[in-house]
Formats: structure tokens, C-alpha cells, sequence
């Protein structure tokens, strides 16, 4: 079995990625982390998360490397924010444990700072916006696509519930640069994040437009527009268990890998 830890544990993404790991029989959760102020500290995860006890107490982050060092997991997965991700995972490398990171929101510093903490603490690593199997398919055909469609204008709208912190979604940011790249455009020159005002739209740019409301799990579409006719691909989460079985793929997968930074395309064998 993989021995995991699991940091923001009793969140809706961690928390479900949780329900799905106590159920499979090749991985062991070890080990629950939350923010230091949670209130759930010192409770079984399981019952925090509604599905019968564990064994397994919430700990707070500030403790983390202690956790570690007495868990001993092989990976640690992170759904937390920014700033509490680069925490854990610094505490998580500095003792030799993987990690799979599913945070989203990052500045470009802040993910170049991720990377930089994986490669040289020498252990293997994941970074993905979004861990659904069929979402990196999406990422792939966007891709190809656009590739084909180069002057086609294209339009990418997400809608999340009304909960999520950032805009745009990790997601559509990654279809976004997935775009620019196969056109060979910087996407800081040509994105365009919703739209107000006076002006016709420039050929060359990128619209990315977000929604929030509901409990709307995510919804993406790109869409590819000419004169006379329009294509769209579009991809609909009904519930987050798309997302926490693409993880426990991922983590099998990493597990496996020697030392270095890899993405779902890695993991589904996409890569070209």
C-alpha cells in the first residue's frame, strides 16, 4: 500500500480525495493536516468527513514535519491555498516526501518557488490544476485544435460555485497557455479576462471569461469562431469525484517514478 498524507484534509477536494483513498485498497491515508486554526483539529478525520471513524486525528499544519517524520508517507497531497501549499510542501521535500499538488491560484512566482522546491529537494512531484482524466483529454484536443484553428478567434468561459477564491480557474488558465503555446504567442500579450467597454475584438486574442454561483462543481468550454461557422469543446464536473479519482491515479502513478517534476499528461501517458 501507498502511505499518504493529506493536507486540508477536511476541505471539499481534500476531503473527498480522502472518502476515495480510505476506500481503495492500495492506498493507506496516514495522516490528516489542516490549518493550524481549523476547528476540527485533534477529530477523526472520518468522522469530520461523515464517513465513520478512521483512527486517523486531524493535526495542524505548524506540526507538519513531526507528522511526517512519525507517519513516514510516501506522498503528501495538497488542496490548500498559495501560500499554505508552499509551506507544506517545503516542510514535505526538506524530509524526503513527494508531493501531488492540486492548489490552484498561484502567482508565477509563487509556482516557479513550487517547482524550484520539488526539483531540488529531490523527490518526485505532480502539479496539476485539475486531476480529471477526461479534463487533460480537454487540455490536449484545445490544443490540437488550436493548432489547426490559428485563425479562428476563441473564447474560453468556466463556471465554479460560488465558493472558489480564484478567477480565472487554474483550468481555464492552463487551456488558456495551452493555447497561446500552440499558436507561439505569449499569453500575457494577448489575454483578454472578460470584457467591457467600446472596440472590436483583436484577431489575435484570448478571451477568458469566469462565473460564479451555486454549487456549480466546474464547467469549461473553449470555443473556436469564424465567419460562417463556430466549434466548441466543453467539459462538465458533475461531482468532485472526477477529480479525487484522477488524483489517486496520479499518486499510484507517482509513486512508481524516480525523483522529478511531473504532470497528468505524464501520468496519462500523453506526452508527445
Amino acid at each position: 500500500m501507498i502511505p499518504i498524507a493529506i493536507c486540508g484534509a477536511c476541505g471539499r477536494m481534500a476531503g473527498q480525495v480522502l472518502r476515495r483513498a480510505a476506500e481503495d485498497k492500495d492506498i493507506d491515508v496516514v495522516s490528516a493536516v489542516e490549518s493550524p486554526a481549523n476547528p476540527n483539529i485533534g477529530r477523526d478525520v472520518g468522522e469530520v468527513l461523515g464517513i465513520g471513524p478512521l483512527g486517523i486525528d486531524v493535526v495542524g499544519a505548524d506540526g507538519l514535519a513531526s507528522e511526517l517524520q512519525k507517519k513516514n508517507p510516501a506522498l503528501l497531497i495538497d488542496f490548500t491555498n498559495p501560500e499554505a501549499c508552499l509551506n507544506n510542501v517545503r516542510v514535505a521535500t526538506s524530509n524526503g516526501v513527494g508531493v501531488v499538488v492540486g492548489t490552484t491560484g498561484f502567482t508565477p512566482k509563487q509556482l516557479a518557488d513550487l517547482r524550484a522546491l520539488i526539483t531540488q529537494g529531490r523527490v518526485a512531484g505532480t502539479i496539476a490544476p485539475n486531476f480529471s482524466v477526461a479534463v487533460n483529454l480537454f487540455f490536449k484536443m484545445a490544443g490540437d485544435l488550436s493548432a489547426v484553428l490559428r485563425d479562428y478567434d476563441v473564447e474560453i468561459i468556466e463556471a465554479h460555485h460560488r465558493f472558489k477564491r480564484d478567477a480565472p480557474s487554474g483550468t481555464a488558465k492552463k487551456l488558456a497557455q495551452i493555447i497561446a503555446e500552440s499558436r507561439d504567442v505569449g499569453l500575457k500579450d494577448v489575454a483578454v479576462y472578460g470584457r467591457h467597454g467600446a472596440g472590436e475584438r483583436r484577431r489575435e486574442e484570448i478571451g477568458i471569461h469566469s462565473i460564479r454561483g451555486g454549487d456549480i462543481v466546474g464547467d469549461h468550454t473553449v470555443l473556436f469562431a469564424t465567419i460562417g461557422e463556430r466549434l466548441e469543446i466543453r467539459h462538465q464536473a458533475h461531482s468532485r469525484d472526477a477529480f479525487a479519482y484522477g488524483c489517486l491515479r496520479a499518486v499510484k502513478w507517482l509513486a512508481k517514478q524516480e525523483p522529478g517534476l511531473y504532470d497528468m499528461f505524464d501520468v496519462l501517458g500523453l506526452r508527445r
